[in-house]
C-alpha cells in the first residue's frame, strides 16, 4: 500500500513543484524510461537535481486543471462509477521516489478501487485517442498502479472541448516490474548526481556546454569507439540537407501556389505567406560613424563550436 507523504489539498503550487522534485511522478514515468516524445531524461536529470528550473505550465496544462473536475464529474455521470478525489501525495512503500498524484480514486464493484486520470486534448489529436490510449499515459497509470497496489485505472479525456472518452487500463505485473527497473536506474543518476546517457536533446547540449565551457587548444587521438558516431553524423547530415531541399521544395511550390495571396486553405489546415516588415539597427554604420558609441556598448559572449572537416 501507498503512503500518504504530504496533503496537497490547498498547497500553493511553489509547494506542489517543490514536494515533485524530491522524486518520479507519473507524468516523469515515461520521461525516465527514455520513450517521452517530448523530453529527454538528461532533461529530467536536470530538473530533479536542481540544475535548471522546470518548464512553467502552458494554456494546455491550465486549461487541463480548470477542467479536471469537470471531467471527474462527467465520466461519474456517464458510467455511473463514484469517484473519491484524492488531495495528497502518495509515495511507494519499499521505492520511496516514486510518488504518484492522483485525479481521484474510481470506486468500481467489479474490480475495486481504480486509479482515475483526466485527460484534455485538442481536435487534431482525436485519430490519436481514437481507439487506444498513448504510450507515456499507459505508462503513467501503470506508475500509479505501482505506487498505489491498485488493480487498474480509468483514463478520461476531453477532446476538443466537444468529444468525450475513456478507457479502462488492467494492472500489468511485467510492465511495472519493468517500470520500477528503469525508475530505479534513473534515480540512481540522480541520488548520485550522474548525468543519464547522453541523446541528441537540447538539454544534453545544454548539460556538455556547462561540463565543458572552455576549450584549452589541446588536441587528442579519439578512441575507435568514436568511428561509429562519425558515421552516424555525416549519414545524419547527409538526410539532413535532403530533407532540408525536400522541405523547401514544398514550400517554394506552396508558395506558387498563394501568388500575391496571404493565405489559403486545405481542409482544416492554413497556409500563410505573409508580407512582414522589421527593423533592425545598423551595427557596421554605427560602428564606422560612432566607435565609441558601438564600444560601449559591446558585449562579448563565448560558445564552443562542433565541426568536423
Amino acid at each position: 500500500m501507498a503512503k500518504v507523504l504530504v496533503a496537497t489539498q490547498n498547497m500553493p503550487r511553489e509547494e506542489w513543484l517543490a514536494w515533485r522534485k524530491k522524486g518520479i511522478g507519473g507524468s516523469d514515468a515515461s520521461i525516465a524510461c527514455g520513450l517521452n516524445r517530448y523530453k529527454s531524461p538528461v532533461e529530467l536529470w536536470l530538473e530533479k537535481t536542481g540544475q535548471v528550473e522546470p518548464q512553467t505550465a502552458g494554456e494546455a496544462a491550465y486549461w487541463g486543471t480548470l477542467l479536471e473536475p469537470l471531467i471527474r464529474l462527467e465520466f461519474a455521470e456517464r458510467t455511473g462509477l463514484p469517484i473519491k478525489q484524492e488531495q495528497s501525495l502518495l509515495q511507494h512503500s519499499q521505492y520511496p521516489f516514486m510518488l504518484a498524484n492522483l485525479d481521484g480514486i474510481v470506486l468500481d464493484p467489479v474490480h475495486g478501487k481504480c486509479v482515475f486520470e483526466a485527460k484534455t486534448t485538442n481536435a487534431f489529436n482525436s485519430a490519436a485517442w481514437l481507439d487506444r490510449v498513448q504510450e507515456e499515459y499507459q505508462l503513467q497509470v501503470q506508475h500509479y498502479l505501482a505506487v498505489t497496489s491498485l488493480a487498474g485505472a480509468y483514463i478520461a479525456v476531453l477532446i476538443g472541448g466537444n468529444q468525450f472518452k475513456w478507457y479502462f487500463i488492467a494492472r500489468d505485473e511485467d510492465l511495472i516490474a519493468l517500470l520500477i527497473e528503469l525508475e530505479v536506474r534513473f534515480w540512481h543518476h540522480v541520488e548520485t548526481q550522474t548525468p543519464p546517457p547522453l541523446d541528441g536533446s537540447e538539454a544534453s547540449s545544454e548539460l556538455l556546454g556547462r561540463l565543458y565551457p572552455q576549450a584549452n587548444k589541446k588536441q587528442i587521438i579519439l578512441p575507435d569507439d568514436a568511428l561509429p558516431l562519425l558515421s552516424q553524423y555525416e549519414e545524419a547530415s547527409a538526410e539532413e540537407k535532403s530533407a532540408a531541399e525536400s522541405k523547401n521544395e514544398a514550400v517554394n511550390k506552396l508558395k506558387a501556389l498563394l501568388g500575391e495571396n496571404e493565405s489559403g486553405t486545405l481542409g482544416e489546415r492554413i497556409i500563410t505567406w505573409k508580407s512582414i516588415s522589421s527593423e533592425r539597427l545598423d551595427t557596421k554604420t554605427i560602428k564606422s560613424d560612432l566607435p565609441e558609441v558601438y564600444a560601449k556598448y559591446l558585449s562579448t559572449s563565448s560558445y564552443r563550436r562542433f565541426s568536423i572537416k
